[in-house]
């Protein structure tokens, strides 16, 4: 079987609303004995088998609108989900599963507005909620406060380029191709993950000149090289 059978259908929602801060996206806390267990991640999960389509992505967003009515009580249309970016983990032999069995998700990132209606978790599955701006939600990362995981990072590191909802969403309609994060590991020290259009992707010798896109996970914080 290859890696990209092994791979587990997933969908996630960025959901977006404007603050006199500026641009905030609802950020979740996941139950500490569950998968991405203590990280702080948007709402999504798994494509149930019945959500199985004529397509991936069709799929997909069946999977966005039911998650986020699960974990948040707020109700979206598949049909009102723009495609963000699409994320694969590193293949199975450069990844350690901790405490369980290692589920490697095939994950496709939406973005729509927030929906009328009150946030209401369940805190079983999802321990806490919060409205972050991205850069708030880095900057707490950065000082130890919450736990992420690189594909969150990324996407918000993303959104901190936009300054309203309308805006955020323009720009994921017109982009075209979607962003693909298939990530490989670059180096192991520091942690170094890198994605299409860097210079290394293939080679995956660091000095390799040319573009730039990787994030190196130091401890004293993270850094993202992006230059096309």
């Amino acid at each position: 079987m290859t890696d990209r059978e092994e791979l587990i259908a997933a969908a996630t929602v960025l959901l977006l609303r404007d603050d006199p801060r500026g641009l905030e996206v609802l950020m979740l806390r996941r139950n500490s004995k569950i998968a991405f267990g203590g990280m702080w991640v948007f709402p999504g999960g798994r494509v149930d088998q019945h959500e199985m389509g004529p397509d991936e992505l069709t799929s997909a967003r069946l999977a966005a609108a039911r998650e986020t009515q699960e974990e948040v009580g707020l109700d979206l249309h598949p049909d009102s989900l723009v495609t963000w970016s699409h994320w694969q983990p590193p293949a199975a032999a450069e990844m350690v599963a901790k405490g369980g069995p290692l589920r490697r998700f095939s994950t496709w990132f939406f973005v729509a507005p927030a929906p009328e209606g009150i946030v209401s978790i369940d805190h079983g599955e999802i321990h806490e909620d919060r409205w972050l701006t991205p850069r708030e939600a880095m900057s707490k990362h950065a000082a130890g406060e919450i736990e992420i995981v690189p594909p969150t990072w990324i996407t918000l590191h993303q959104l901190a380029a936009h300054n309203s909802v309308d805006e955020a969403i323009t720009w994921a309609r017109a982009v075209e191709p979607k962003p693909r994060f298939w990530t490989r590991r670059l180096s192991k020290d520091p942690l170094t993950l890198v994605w299409h259009g860097d210079a290394a992707y293939e080679t995956l010798d660091p000095k390799t000149l040319g573009g730039r896109n990787r994030l190196a996970l130091h401890a004293e914080g993270w850094v993202y090289e992006f230059q096309p």
